[in-house]
């Protein structure tokens, strides 16, 4: 079938007809990586010194099978292979990056099931520790680490004069969907240097945790406030924020309770955004059952609340300027349905100052996957970005699955198709947007799978660069999956 019917066939059916524009974009590379998928989301930093970006990236198989390419670095300019490394099982988080080394490349630190957890040389693709090795399970001892998800940098705890490590971990994949009785999530600090266990607190409902924490300075910078939440598909849990101090002392009996999902609970990472114009960060989170929520960074006090009926929310926030006041607003993607019965997604712009949505509209099928940021028209207002996915049947009613980048112009109220789709499904990797090569323009980068017949497949995946002529005029404050800093922090002031 002819592409272009293929794109029209595709905004066809979409349920809000609007305004389509396309702006040029031509593919740099493409690297075709048989035998993988991945839900994880680029990461950039330039790990061969030649002064352009290289893409790091987790993968695997499927759940509790091994793969020899499950954590790689890709070439920023030729897309070739830099390393790999291997796992025991899926590596789905996105990686925190941090020079340990002191070899002045950033170092890789990722995580996944089955308790995988590694630093990785960035320049080398040696591993410095994995979790598992520094804490082998004994014998006949009862199972006590699950998954790790993304860990977030906090300032030194050991006096070595490197940052460590603040990671939540939990979820048990064998547990029934629903199964109250499931093992407790934690929040773990690990050294850095050499992954040992500096603190481990488990959370106070006693609930699983599938959700990355993010972390801001408190207001007299002595300590940090950390947000975390529990619960996952089918079982309730809660949002707390509670200080670092206190998981250092391994107790969150004193974690403050900002919402609760009586029947679903939370797990897209929240993100930290002033939207109170106060000067220090406000908390702005997804719950599961189909809620937008805001709370006071200082008091906790809700500020506003959106509700979706109809929907389910497991991807996180993004965040920019979408009109012309000095607020930051919020852009989510959520899916339409109850798990595991989702097939369509809807996405909705709310106005950071007021609560009040000012767009919606229904984009693609199912997916995790967040927007990203960025002003795409150079109209001075901050635009969209995500990855769509669509389907076409043919004569003989056979589905096929494709997948688009998409930008929405909030200001016009119209489509920015940048003229790339590719046969394959997109499952959960967030885009990164930004200037890969320091030239002063946009590039993305962003992976899908391969396979055009199936949506959830471990077959092959495909890393794209996309090379564009947009000029970077403004800030891209969220050009990735938690934000273009990686740790779920709106920078309003950043220049």
């Amino acid at each position: 079938m002819d592409r272009g019917i293929i794109i029209l066939f595709f905004f066809l059916m979409l349920g809000n007809i609007l305004p389509l524009r396309v702006l040029n974009a031509q593919e740099s590379w493409q690297k075709q990586i048989p035998g993988v998928g991945t839900f994880s989301s680029p990461r950039i930093a330039d790990l061969n010194e030649d002064g352009t970006g290289d893409i790091i990236l987790g993968a695997g198989r499927e759940e509790f099978n091994a793969c020899d390419t499950a954590i790689f670095a890709l070439d920023g300019k030729t897309g070739e292979f830099l390393w790999h490394v291997p796992s025991r099982d899926q590596i789905f988080g996105s990686a925190t990056l941090k020079d340990i080394t002191g070899d002045g490349i950033m170092d890789v630190f990722i995580g996944g099931r089955s308790a995988e957890l590694q630093a990785i040389n960035g320049k080398t693709g040696e591993v410095i520790w994995s979790f598992v090795e520094v804490h082998k399970p004994r014998k006949g001892k009862k199972k006590e680490w699950y998954n790790f998800y993304n860990p977030q940098f906090i300032p030194d705890q050991t006096g070595d004069g490197l940052e460590d490590i603040l990671v939540s971990n939990g979820g048990d994949v064998l547990a029934e969907p629903y199964d109250p009785d499931r093992p407790a999530g934690n929040l773990v600090v690990l050294d850095s240097k050499t992954g040992q266990i500096l603190a481990r607190a488990q959370v106070p409902d006693g609930k699983e945790i599938y959700l990355s924490v993010s972390s801001v300075p408190t207001e007299d910078g002595h300590d940090r406030k950390v947000v975390f939440g529990t619960g996952g598909e089918t079982i309730g849990g809660n949002l707390y924020v509670v200080l670092l101090s206190e998981i250092m002392n391994g107790d969150l009996s004193g974690s403050v309770k900002l919402a609760t999902g009586e029947s679903k609970g939370f797990i897209g990472p929240p993100a930290w955004v002033d939207i109170t114009d106060d000067g220090y960060p406000d908390i702005i989170a997804n719950a599961v059952d189909g809620r937008l929520l805001a709370f006071n960074g200082k008091t906790y006090e809700t500020i506003w609340q959106v509700e979706m009926p109809g929907t389910e929310a497991y991807s996180s926030i993004a965040t920019g300027f979408f009109n012309k006041d000095s607020i930051p607003d919020i852009f989510v993607s959520y899916a339409q349905g109850s798990w595991p019965n989702l097939d369509w997604t809807k996405q909705f712009m709310v106005n950071g100052a007021d609560g009040k949505i000012e767009f919606m509209d229904s984009l693609g099928f199912y997916q995790t996957s967040t927007p990203v940021i960025a002003d795409l028209n150079l109209d001075g207002t901050d635009d969209a970005l995500l990855v769509v996915n669509y389907q076409v049947i043919d004569d003989l009613y056979r589905k096929w699955f494709y997948n688009m980048l998409v930008g929405i112009d909030f200001v016009k109220n119209e489509i920015i198709e940048l003229g790339i789709n590719q046969p394959g499904y997109n499952n959960a990797s967030t885009p990164w947007i930004g200037d890969l090569d320091n030239d002063g323009k946009i590039d993305i980068i962003y992976c899908h799978g391969t396979n055009s017949r199936h949506t959830n497949t471990f077959d092959g995946i495909q890393v794209n660069r996309i090379v564009t002529s947009i000029p970077i005029r403004r800030t891209i404050r969220w050009g990735a999956y938690m934000g273009s800093n990686y740790d779920g922090v709106f920078n309003k002031l950043m220049p």
